[in-house]
């Protein structure tokens, strides 16, 4: 079973479950070690790039994840959801208090394409607006945007050029060293509260 093969609904469930649970030993000072992954279905065993985003009443409070890891989905699904929770650096670190307009949202990824990325309309004519998960690089820069930040910033110009800034790079010079690859994610949530 493959890294590509769609989670079951009842498969989503449990990530859904093993997210919360981290989130919620947190606040009762104990650490959920995770689940015991010889006890997960095949596909949650399997390694899959992730990412956990939590908002609360409607508003971005955390958002990490891993492009490509070695760690089984379980267990990886339990160390994204404290780090976004606790540890993004961006963010206020979650408190008890937002569990009740807390919402968990799962994405996994779907195995990368490299796409041609010689020149920005290059680049920008490879993407599906709404579809597309994107990941740049040039020498030690890189970030990546999963496909619902389309929902944010529709136009594919914009998309970009914030990809851009998130990785450091000028929006206005294209390097000559530009790699990308796309992808897809299956996403699913849960609403606390």
């Amino acid at each position: 079973m493959s890294r590509d093969t769609p989670v079951t609904a009842e498969q989503a469930e449990l990530l859904l479950d093993i997210a919360e649970l981290s989130i919620r030993a947190h606040f009762i000072g104990t650490r959920f070690p995770g689940p015991d992954v010889r006890q997960l279905p095949e596909r949650l065993r399997q390694p899959c790039g992730a990412f956990v985003t939590l908002h609360v009443d409607g508003q971005l409070n955390g958002c990490i994840g891993n492009i490509d890891t070695n760690d089984p989905l379980g267990m990886c699904i339990a160390r994204l959801a404290i780090q976004a929770a606790f540890e993004d650096p961006r963010l206020p670190q979650l408190t008890e208090a937002d569990l009740h307009g807390l919402q968990i949202e799962v994405s996994l990824l779907s195995p990368h394409t490299e796409v041609p990325a010689g020149t920005r309309a290059q680049l920008i004519g490879q993407l599906t607006a709404g579809v597309h998960g994107l990941i740049i690089a040039s020498g030690h820069h890189r970030a990546v945007f999963l496909p619902s930040v389309w929902a944010q910033l529709p136009d594919p110009e914009q998309f970009l050029d914030q990809l851009l800034r998130k990785a450091g790079l000028a929006t206005t010079r294209w390097p000559s060293d530009m790699h990308a690859e796309v992808f897809t994610t299956e996403s699913f949530g849960r609403q606390l509260g």
